[in-house]
């Protein structure tokens, strides 16, 4: 499909380089799963704590569904809005979904109007696909409203039953499953490796997310090189907690376990639910987020790691300790860095400890590429020195989705991408591998969701008594990072800034969980917001409560 000029394209010439060598296949995402499918029929596809399905299963299954959902006349191309949580039909929906050619755009389940509002109108969004039954928020309702907002939504499709919108379990089911495999076969054929697959966001940019092209290609051969990275096979068992939809799950749990034909176990945030699961279920790799680092400490840890061959860790720096604890429990581990615009780093199998516990890593293909750039500069600093992570290579993005203005500050002259985060490189052994120093971005890490303090200011901004808003990271054990607003005027208390926050319909994750009246916010000798005094303010009150507390 042709998207205006919206999607930057990579060079001609790199795109053979990628092809020529082997990284880039000639088949869609569909295609690729359909073929794992038929080498793997009898095993484990996912194991969700809601179901089960073999591979033959999944196929089958995704084919109806795809055919029902052209059935609808949805055509290539159509984008549809993803608010789901972790549970088998979200993985259902997401490969009837790429088998209808449609491209999933995904969103949060805690995302509001506010978020996919904009989201939404960006893509052109056909379809809103929710769930029913979301425990606290009436997700379908809010796509029905949002609907009437949005000319170009035309269906409302519903995992579980309510009958506000189309369901996504009887799609499909009345058709004839060969009739519906010519369907899906005729579909893909229209399509082009190298078109758009996927929309994801991004966390880390100014105001409301951006929007990632993800191609089919450059998809599939991101989470083939992460599978093989670790070694996985047809008998890995990759358990995942954290939102399946976010670019890692995707990536690191999706579609990276079904391109070898693993099976993906599939949890949610709860360890109470999920860690039995991961027991029964005999998980051998788990990817832990900041938010799970104290899941070694959860009674039912020790019987849901007894399978366990790798933990990997991601979302901010790893404590030491919780290395020793795990190599005490005999469980090997390392680290993930990732971002959905692309580059992934990891310290896999045969990286020395000293670098799986102080670095994350080396990045994941052979032509990946890497530099650490002084901020604002095209120079190179020396290996050591501190400056800006940038990259571009085999799966990273080059260029936002119609962000012109945007692409041109987000990227070198010559397409290396600027992450916005600041790194180093530590040699260890002759190798050079990085170390993550923090963000150049203005951005809150809350238990690896990013929250833009700009876009939190501007929103403080719209309340009638604000005059002054600074929005700085706090620490907190469990998340890292919680949202911290100094405010001028007033008089104001949190209960009102969070009815603020909801009255404008933005997600929850984003609004602040503590406000600090000041009459005045300090400035820098240049006239910045000098955060770097309030953070140290911020963690020094938090400090002096937290000893005061019996």
């Amino acid at each position: 499909m042709s998207w205006g000029g919206k999607v930057v394209a990579y060079p001609a010439d790199v795109v053979r380089a990628y092809r020529d060598g082997g990284l880039w296949g000639t088949r869609t995402i569909a295609e690729q799963l359909h073929e794992i499918a038929l080498a793997h029929p009898g095993r484990d596809a996912v194991v969700a704590l809601d179901g089960r399905l073999t591979f033959r299963e999944l196929d089958e299954r995704t084919d109806l569904l795809a055919a029902g959902l052209a059935g609808l006349g949805l055509a290539p191309g159509d984008p549809v809005l993803f608010q789901v949580t972790n549970r088998l039909g979200t993985v259902l929906a997401w490969y009837g979904v790429l088998k209808a050619g449609l491209v999933p755009v995904c969103t949060l389940a805690a995302h509001r109007g506010h978020e996919i509002g904009e989201v939404g109108r960006r893509t052109g969004a056909a379809v809103h696909l929710v769930e029913a039954g979301l425990r606290g928020f009436d997700l379908v309702g809010f796509a029905v409203e949002e609907a009437r907002e949005h000319p170009t939504v035309r269906h409302v499709l519903v995992l579980g039953d309510d009958p506000r919108g189309i369901s996504v379990d009887a799609l499909g089911q009345d058709l004839d499953a060969g009739a519906a495999r010519k369907t899906v076969e005729e579909i893909q054929a229209g399509i082009d490796p190298d078109d758009v697959a996927v929309f994801q966001l991004s966390g880390g940019t100014t105001g409301a997310p951006k929007v990632i092209p993800r191609l089919h290609a450059e998809y599939w051969y991101n989470a083939l090189a992460y599978a093989e990275s670790w070694g996985w096979d047809a008998a890995t068992r990759v358990a995942h907690l954290i939102p399946i939809v976010h670019n890692a799950g995707i990536v690191c749990a999706l579609h990276g376990a079904h391109s070898v034909g693993a099976c993906l176990v599939l949890g949610t945030a709860d360890l109470d639910e999920s860690l039995p699961l991961l027991a029964r279920e005999a998980a051998t790799h788990v990817l832990l987020g900041h938010g799970h680092f104290q899941a070694i400490r959860h009674p039912g840890f020790a019987a849901a790691a007894a399978a366990l061959t790798q933990v990997v860790l991601s979302g901010s720096k790893v404590p030491p300790a919780l290395f020793d604890d795990l190599e005490r429990r005999g469980l090997w581990s390392a680290q993930l860095f990732g971002m959905g615009e692309g580059l992934f780093l990891t310290t896999r199998p045969g990286a020395p400890r000293l670098a799986r516990a102080t670095t994350v890593g080396t990045p994941l293909s052979e032509l990946d590429e890497f530099r650490v750039l002084e901020p604002g500069t095209e120079e190179e600093v020396p290996d050591g020195e501190v400056g800006e992570l940038c990259c571009r290579g085999p799966y990273t993005l080059r260029g936002y989705f119609d962000a012109a203005e945007h692409n041109a500050r987000a990227f070198t002259t010559d397409g290396f991408y600027r992450t916005g985060d600041l790194a180093s490189v530590r040699v260890i052994e002759d190798r050079r591998y990085v170390v993550i120093e923090g963000r150049i971005k203005d951005v809150i890490n809350r238990g690896g969701e990013k929250v833009n303090a700009e876009e939190v200011e501007l929103l403080l901004l719209r309340h009638p008594r604000v005059t002054g808003a600074a929005v700085v990271a706090m620490p907190d054990p469990r998340l890292g990072e919680r949202t911290c607003a100094f405010v001028t005027g007033g008089p104001l208390d949190l209960p009102e800034v969070r009815r603020h926050f909801a009255e404008l319909g933005v997600a929850k994750f984003k609004w602040p969980e503590r406000v600090e009246v000041v009459a005045e916010i300090p400035r820098t000798l240049v006239g910045k917001l000098d955060k770097k005094r309030l953070q140290a303010e911020i963690a020094a009150k938090l400090a002096t409560e937290q000893g005061e507390t019996p």
